[in-house]
């Protein structure tokens, strides 16, 4: 059977499931479609048309080089084909956007005599942005030899003119709205984490956006109002919370966007989003790269009394009232040359954040990855002609405020500043490039990260990058059908472009699942580096992570590069003395407990980098406060440590990196070894006192400051969904924070120890609790499953090392095993200790759920509805989020602990070595010139 039949049996398949013909990625799959195509009389020729012009993927498939290369000779006069001219060839490759079609096209002007084709390559090839090395490098050698041509297309993209003659945006653009949810909206309602698997097939998996009944509600507005856009929105809450998550925007888009290209299928751009409180910072960033809309209504505001004051519920929560309605189906302008929000002739806001500048640029271009490349090849061009590139875009924002000192951030984002002008340091609110040290892939979104890279036309990482990693830890559960069609695939893939990867391709290493975070913790060498990673969750204990899109992910592996305005800071400290039965994690929960309360209500944390005083802590458990500023919807967070403190973290590191390397997990690039050598560097820059750990200058300003009073927290902490709070708004938020007396004795149907908030600690924190409650009680019975999932096999190797697997494995009725993995996710669970595979396990819930209406209490991060648990009709699924010992205990009692029973389990445990740093961990400010890296 031919691929041709195969892909239309597959297409009769897909009918059943209301979609179109899945795009055509594979050169052998599009060489049989080019054939019929030449074959005037055969039968599947007009269809195979159809699918030539309008279903291939473009960009680096090899689809797209099967593509390009027969339209070149469609111009060339070599094959004739009736409905594809000359100029409509020329027309489709100027929408493949790279890759083999630019090879192409410089072909045709460098390569041949035709002078009229060359000029006709050469006005397309002004109008691309996607150029890498191999194809400045023709031009530039072409230009060097007097050839014209290249010179007029130097000159042009000198000028930028790909982009200076571009429509500019609409002055006004006319949106009815659509109201999502109320409250907080995270990115599983508009991409569920368990059809993660579907991501890659995109009209598949807008299937899953919302509920039909909305794309249904959403499809009958349009159909109402064909000139206005529908602009989806979060009532009473923040759009995009938890996730940056590409695939939630691309099915925005799909719905709501227009398409990018008439020749490219299923690749909406343009979506319009908005949020009472705004748009998620990572989410925004991802609808940038769409070159969408997110406004900020602020259409709630908090209701005053008579003197001004806030007036508060019996909670003691502000009241909020309505400034103007924004109910579905309100049709609204937006003005974009005014930048605000009208009803009519209302003015309603003042929208102007969402049109900076660089915001506008992404809007005008279609998206950021055109401006980010447009960027460097303007600057190119610029320097092979000898001249200086006029001002296109909008210049780099550099704010240097004299006499003020540098926040932590505000200093690593000057150390690693490309292409600054300005000789005095850069404060927060300039918008500068800044080199990426560090970068992230994860397993559910690392197949539409290789999609865009395949999109920008990139083959290899970015040699600036000092290292790269792909995961398996989100699919580490089951290894299902799914799984094994998606992940080798995917590491394949990975693997060739440069990145230490989770499973080898060869299978000279066994598969990893470790979860990604964990190790871009131990791979992050360098207190001052920046990380992007494509999850929320990438908030490193050391330099400063950024959650990201796919997108943004592919971005920095291709480029080494990131655009992004230096963020506020929130300086936090601590008071006190912990006691000696309270968690770490219950310091982290009290963090944003003590901080609400300080500031009646108002999240100070939203959008701005945490800058916690941690001091005396390892990075290893550090990283429990820096991975949950993901859920106080914190743009990332900075801990500041001690250089003895900052030392150990390293030098552990370097002995994870190592044993990743006698696993056979380096590459030919030796990336691994470079890691190492870093670290080595880096520790002897603080042992000589030449580069002592990061801390901020003494003057430098903080939009606040919180000083977290540990004597304070006297009972376990528990983060709470608050599933039926009568107002909708207030349920999993992240926000309810309440002390375990709270709960007295509420049963618990299941308990979940793992994902990246637990280190090897808490690991050791179980095998303590099971002795010391089997030495009070003869014997250990479990009256609720406990579901254990180790973060990385590193920790499992230390633990079965040191004795703490043993005890473990011991109370386990079932323990996890490499050579069978399991093949179907559970349904079911008993009343015993599960020590599944290193990974993220439920916390994902693309694999592994509780039952449906359980109260879980979990280690996770995520209380999203419907993440780990789903609901009943009867009963609402609750995802409580606590300490290690805290769900141990409650799974071994079915029930909530008193305090009394707590603090037994626990005595003799030293839970965390946490203490605040003795002294102020600033340094005087040194006004220095910006390093231009």
């Amino acid at each position: 059977m031919s691929l041709y039949l195969e892909y239309l049996q597959e297409i009769e398949d897909r009918k059943g499931e209301g979609l179109h013909p899945k795009p055509i990625d594979s050169a052998d799959l599009l060489s049989e479609v080019i054939a019929q195509i030449k074959d005037t009389g055969n039968e599947h020729r007009a269809e195979s048309l159809n699918f030539f012009i309008y279903n291939t993927i473009p960009g680096t498939t090899s689809a797209a080089d099967a593509k390009a290369a027969f339209l070149k000779d469609i111009i060339l006069g070599k094959e004739a084909v009736e409905e594809i001219t000359p100029d409509f060839a020329f027309e489709l490759l100027s929408h493949m956007k790279g890759g083999p079609s630019i090879k192409v096209l410089l072909d045709l002007v460098l390569d041949q005599k035709d002078i009229n084709i060359a000029k006709q390559a050469a006005d397309v090839l002004k109008t691309q942005v996607f150029l890498y090395e191999a194809d400045t490098e023709r031009l530039q050698a072409a230009y060097n030899k007097g050839c014209p041509i290249s010179k007029e297309i130097l000159e042009s993209y000198a000028q930028a003119e790909f982009f200076t003659k571009l429509p500019e945006i609409d002055e006004e653009i006319e949106v009815v709205t659509y109201i999502a949810a109320e409250g907080d909206i995270s990115t599983d309602l508009l991409s569920p984490g368990n059809q993660a698997h579907s991501r890659s097939d995109r009209e598949l998996h807008g299937k899953c956006m919302i509920t039909p009944e909305a794309q249904a509600e959403i499809q009958a507005l349009q159909a109402k109002h064909p000139n206005a856009k529908v602009m989806l929105i979060a009532e009473k809450g923040t759009m995009g919370v938890g996730s940056s998550r590409m695939s939630g925007v691309n099915n925005v888009a799909l719905w709501a966007g227009k398409q990018a290209s008439p020749y490219i299928p299923f690749v909406n751009i343009a979506p319009v989003v908005a949020g009472t409180n705004g748009i998620s910072p990572i989410f925004l960033t991802t609808v940038g790269v769409t070159g969408g809309i997110g406004l900020d209504l602020k259409n709630w505001v908090k209701k005053t009394d008579a003197e001004g004051k806030v007036v508060t519920d019996a909670n003691g929560d502000p009241v909020l009232e309505e400034a103007y309605s924004v109910a579905t189906g309100t049709v609204l302008t937006i003005n974009t040359k005014e930048k605000k929000l009208y009803n009519g002739d209302k003015e309603l806001v003042d929208v102007s954040s969402a049109f900076t500048p660089q915001s506008v640029e992404f809007m005008k271009a279609g998206g950021s990855y055109a401006i980010v490349f447009g960027k460097k090849l303007q600057t190119f061009a610029a320097e092979t002609l000898g001249v200086k590139a006029p001002l296109v875009f909008a210049p780099a924002k550099e704010m240097s405020i004299e006499g003020q000192g540098l926040t932590a951030v505000e200093k690593i984002f000057n150390k690693n500043a490309v292409g600054v002008a300005s000789e005095t340091p850069l404060h927060a609110g300039s918008d500068v490039r800044v080199k990426v040290n560090i970068v992230g892939s994860q397993d559910t979104t690392g197949l539409m990260t290789s999609q865009e890279l395949e999109s920008m036309a990139a083959t290899v990482i970015s040699p600036s990058v000092d290292g790269a990693y792909q995961s398996g830890c989100h699919t580490a559960s089951v290894w299902d059908k799914k799984a094994q069609a998606n992940i080798p695939k995917l590491m394949s893939f990975m693997n060739k472009f440069g990145l230490i990867t989770a499973r080898d391709p060869k299978g000279v290493y066994p598969p990893m699942t470790d979860v990604i975070h964990k190790v871009l913790n131990d791979i992050t060498v360098d207190d001052q580096a920046i990380i992007i990673g494509g999850d929320s969750h990438t908030r490193m204990s050391k330099g400063v992570a950024f959650g990201a899109d796919s997108g943004t992910v592919a971005l920095a592996l291709a480029t080494g590069e990131a655009t992004m305005p230096i963020p506020q800071s929130v300086k936090v400290t601590f008071k006190g003395e912990m006691k000696s039965h309270m968690d770490f994690r219950d310091v982290v929960h009290a963090t944003q407990a003590q901080m609400l309360k300080q500031f009646s209500g108002e999240n100070v944390f939203q959008g701005r980098v945490i800058e916690v005083h941690i001091g005396t802590l390892l990075a290893d458990q550090a990283f429990t406060f820096t991975d949950w500023t993901a859920e106080m919807k914190a743009k990332a967070s900075i801990c500041i440590s001690q250089d003895d403190t900052l030392i150990q973290s390293l030098e552990l590191a370097k002995s994870r990196i190592q044993i990743m390397i006698n696993k056979g997990m380096d590459n030919e690039a030796k990336t691994l070894q470079g890691l190492i050598d870093l670290a080595d560097k880096r520790i002897a820059g603080i042992q000589s006192g030449e580069q002592p750990a990061l801390a901020p200058d003494d003057s430098a300003k903080y939009y606040a400051e919180v000083v977290v009073d540990l004597d304070e927290i006297s009972e376990p902490m528990i983060a709470d969904p608050d599933v039926n709070n009568d107002d909708v708004s207030k349920r999993y938020t992240h926000d309810v924070i309440r002390p375990v007396s709270f709960y007295k004795g509420k049963t618990v149907d299941l308990g979940f120890v793992g994902s990246c908030m637990v280190h090897k600690g808490d690991m050791q924190i179980i095998a303590q609790m099971l002795r010391n409650i089997e030495k009070q009680n003869g014997s250990i019975e479990f009256k609720a499953p406990l579901v254990v999932a180790p973060p990385t096999y590193n920790i499992v190797d230390e633990l079965k090392a040191e004795g703490d697997w043993e005890v473990l494995a011991k109370y386990a009725g079932f323990e996890f095993d490499d050579a069978k993995p399991k093949s179907e996710a559970r349904t079911k669970y008993q009343n015993i200790l599960y020590l599944e595979r290193p990974g993220c396990n439920l916390c994902m819930g693309n694999q592994e759920k509780a039952e449906p209406g359980d109260t879980v209490i979990a280690t996770s991060t995520r209380l999203f509805q419907g993440r780990v648990v789903a609901d009943t009709a009867e009963k609402k699924g609750e995802s409580l989020l606590g300490s290690t010992p805290l769900v141990v205990l409650s799974t071994i009692l079915g029930r909530f602990p008193t305090i009394e029973e707590y603090t037994a389990a626990v005595e003799g445990i030293n839970l965390t070595d946490f203490a605040p740093p003795a002294e102020e961990m600033t340094v005087a400010s040194e006004l220095i010139p910006t390093a231009n890296v």
